[in-house]
């Protein structure tokens, strides 16, 4: 059992790597850090103890004053140093770096730095050290204005905003579950390396970037239509899209019914991706899922009988509740990383239909159990 600890556990790459180490509980124990153990040189120091790996993510990426992150950075890292020093700790340091130290800018400048303290102490201590070159990260619940781009541009559609383009240049980006991948491995693999460039998993000018975007909010947000996706890219570009809309206030989102004297017909989704259409018979009283996925796109579609669906983002506490009949045909769609349910809560037998962008594959099948 590897035990890992994560300074900046709480912010965007933070919170997914330490989302996806509770997938492996066999494999790796998750030692929690909270940010003011920077300012507590004793809780820093038990931290420290705990951990055969520390991945080191803390640090400031906007100020005003850019010699403020400069000296901010430097300091965390300084501070972890000592806390290394004082526990005599042999530990694996995965070290959070990025292009930027390619830039003249003091954010660059400081991890250029940061790495180069971190190294130094394994050289001279007898640990480990591996330094991560980290290209543009994207991926849901990254902080707009703030992480990256592609945050900031999701966040404004989905909430009626306008974005604009500042320099359209051409971005090398990476997703973040692709980084933790990459994460996972370098921690396995235990090898000591001072620099590893971190691969690019595409390219993308900032135009073309914000049209796929602006797609998104006019087919899926606006009329509920899957787009269609021809990359992997697109398809983490849109799940990122997906997670910063209002779930709470768009969902569930009415069909339009067709009746007449034969019966009723509704259109159940307009997709430009294929994948797997099912449908269920649930017994009143009885609740199905209880379940998360990473990458898949799920939809729930109430036809019959009446049904509560709740939703709870994984590592928060707020349950969303949407209630569905099947007398007012109604769909919810299942953001990634959000545990759901569906439950019948009526007299009759629930029929639900199922749509998912994929075949299931027993032997991939994304599905991670916890209850909502």
């Amino acid at each position: 059992m590897i035990k890992i600890g994560i300074t900046g556990q709480a912010g965007f790459v933070g919170t997914h790597l330490f989302n996806t180490l509770g997938l492996y509980p066999d494999e790796f124990e998750r030692v929690t850090f909270h940010k003011d153990y920077f300012s507590n040189a004793t809780l820093l120091n038990e931290f420290v103890t705990q951990c055969d790996v520390i991945v080191h993510l803390a640090a400031m990426n906007r100020h005003n004053d850019p010699q403020v992150i400069y000296d901010t950075n430097i300091e965390l890292a300084k501070k972890l140093v000592n806390a290394l020093e004082y526990t005599q700790s042999k530990a694996h340091i995965v070290f959070s770096s990025s292009t930027q130290e390619e830039r003249d800018n003091e954010y660059g400048k400081s991890k250029k730095a940061g790495r180069e303290l971190l190294y130094n102490w394994s050289q001279q201590s007898g640990g480990k050290f591996t330094g991560l070159i980290i290209p543009n990260v994207f991926g849901p619940f990254g902080h707009p204005n703030y992480n990256s781009v592609i945050a900031t541009f999701c966040h404004k559609l989905t909430h009626h905003e306008t974005p604009t383009i500042a320099v359209d240049g051409e971005l090398k980006l990476i997703y973040i579950g692709e980084l933790v991948e990459v994460i996972l491995s370098e921690i396995r693999s235990a090898n000591s390396q001072a620099e590893v460039k971190v691969p690019f998993s595409a390219t993308a000018k900032v135009s073309e970037i914000l049209s796929l975007l602006e797609k998104y909010k006019s087919e899926y947000q606006e009329k509920g239509i899957i787009p269609k996706i021809d990359s992997s890219f697109e398809l983490n570009l849109f799940n990122t899209f997906r997670c910063y809309m209002n779930i709470a206030n768009h969902f569930p989102v009415s069909f339009v019914k067709h009746t007449d004297d034969r019966g009723s017909f509704v259109e159940i989704i307009r997709l430009g991706v294929g994948g797997q259409v099912s449908f269920s018979t649930t017994v009143p009283g009885i609740t199905r899922g209880n379940h998360y996925h990473t990458r898949k796109i799920e939809r729930f579609a109430v036809i019959k009988g009446k049904a509560l669906i709740q939703l709870r983002r994984i590592g928060t506490d707020e349950v969303l509740d949407f209630y569905l009949d099947g007398d007012a045909p109604s769909y919810v769609d299942m953001p990634i990383w959000y545990t759901h349910n569906i439950k019948n809560i009526g007299d009759e037998v629930l029929y639900t239909n199922f749509w998912i962008n994929e075949f299931y594959d027993p032997n991939d099948p994304d599905t991670y159990f916890e209850n909502v």
